[in-house]
């Protein structure tokens, strides 16, 4: 499939003219003021998805500071700018929300979504935004891939302060069938350019296959990577990519592999942030028997822990890679089959599990040492703040705060059904979640 560039503007429900043309992209070099203490950019804080906010008060008493209905399920996780609340929903709208009310200030539509009966497979409907927006300083964008009717996907970058679509580029990804991939994993901006990573929908159906691309800021300049398999190798992990230094780490769901042969699938892949080449790649000794029984690594995005990388998949066993080698794994543990993204602050790791988080620490040689298992059925991506772990049950709709070193019960909030792998975003002393009808604010983070 080739690249489509698009030159026309969605329609756009912002009390908007025609957009101007677009803003002079800004080069890295420029200086910016820099980063406010109570920002949350994009998915997990920053570009190395460490989930934690060290400037979050301690938690008190929960309660429900506010609730905004939107017009449908925000899977991606809410960024904050300012006293702005970014969100955008299944249904392909992104909203600019009060940070003190929700009252909403500007909401940009970007297209019909995808109905799922339109869809091969899969289990969101419709499908829209579902990947987590990402903010660029530099050009005062906010990014995001919506899903449109007939299953393409396009890359809008909006003004922050109005909602008017500045950028606007066809992103579908270059093998396989368009309507066949998921645009999940979260968005990451590293000098002026712009990352999307492609899995299948759910179910493994059609010809979709793991797909990185990128594009300046200014949606020109595409560059890919796709897995080399026959198809699947889907990289959906909801983190997306985590930045060490200029390589971007994916993990890589299982693939087609034939007659045993390797395919790079089930495997964490670094990526250079130029071009997209691979330049390192760790495979798990059970990769074949990985493959074959859909217990891969791309469940869970890596995360960095100093000199090391961890990753855990479906399998359920966590690896400690050398930075520098990755094909080395200095450790590994037995866990917990892990879908979602962890937390990493000072020298402990939060996983996602099933029957609900897990916590590690590790020391400088990679090894890890259990902490604790906690008792709360919360299934969500962790994140960290104030001296605790801030996790979703989804289906039961509670948020948790658990104590970081203990895993204890220090506070509960129902706050209504929250999507699959759905992460608390944690601000001064409020943490920000979305639901399946809008965005809830919980006071006492």
């Amino acid at each position: 499939m080739r690249w489509v560039w698009i030159g026309l503007v969605l329609l756009v429900a912002a009390c908007t003219a025609t957009p101007p043309p677009p803003a002079p992209t800004t080069t890295s070099s420029t200086v910016l003021a820099p980063v406010s203490a109570g920002d949350w950019p994009t998915f997990h804080l920053n570009n190395e998805r460490t989930g934690a906010q060290p400037d979050l008060a301690p938690p008190g008493p929960l309660s429900l500071a506010w609730h905004a209905k939107l017009d449908g399920a925000v899977y991606g996780q809410p960024l904050v700018v300012g006293d702005r609340i970014l969100a955008a929903t299944e249904n392909n709208t992104v909203y600019d929300l009060d940070r003190a009310t929700g009252n909403v200030r500007w909401q940009t539509r970007l297209g019909t979504p995808q109905p799922q009966k339109g869809l091969p497979c899969g289990d969101i409907d419709p499908l829209g935004v579902t990947s987590t927006m990402a903010y660029d300083r530099f050009t005062n964008r906010l990014f995001a891939v919506a899903e449109t009717a007939g299953g393409s996907h396009t890359l809008i970058g909006m003004d922050l302060d109005t909602g008017t679509v500045e950028v606007q580029t066809m992103v579908d990804p270059p093998k396989g069938d368009a309507i066949a991939h998921q645009q999940r994993a979260a968005l990451s901006i590293v000098d002026n350019r712009v990352y999307i990573a492609y899995g299948g929908l759910f179910g493994d159906c059609g010809n979709y296959r793991g797909t990185v691309l990128s594009v300046r800021t200014d949606g020109t300049d595409p560059h890919s990577y796709v897995v080399p398999t026959r198809r699947e190798a889907g990289i959906w992990a909801p983190g997306g990519a985590a930045l060490d230094g200029t390589r971007l780490l994916y993990a890589v769901g299982n693939g087609d592999a034939t007659g045993g042969q390797y395919d790079d699938s089930d495997s964490v892949v670094a990526l250079t942030t130029d071009n997209l080449s691979r330049v390192d790649i760790f495979t798990p000794e059970t990769w074949a028997d990985d493959n074959a029984h859909d217990l891969d690594l791309g469940s869970s995005n890596p995360v960095s822990l100093g000199a090391h990388v961890l990753v855990t998949g479906k399998r359920g066993i966590s690896y400690v890679l050398d930075r520098n080698d990755l094909s080395h794994a200095s450790s590994q543990l037995a866990t917990c089959p892990s879908l979602g993204s962890p937390a990493v602050q000072d020298n402990i790791v939060v996983i996602p599990c099933q029957a609900g988080p897990k916590a590690m620490s590790f020391d400088n040689s990679g090894q890890l040492t259990p902490l604790w298992s906690s008792s709360a059925p919360a299934a969500g991506s962790p994140a960290i703040g104030g001296g605790a772990v801030w996790v979703v049950d989804v289906g039961g709709g509670v948020l948790y705060a658990l104590d970081l070193r203990t895993g204890a019960v220090r506070g509960q909030l129902q706050i209504g059904p929250a999507p699959h792998f759905a992460s608390p975003t944690l601000s001064v002393d409020h943490a920000y979640v979305g639901t399946m009808d809008g965005v809830v604010s919980v006071a006492g983070a």
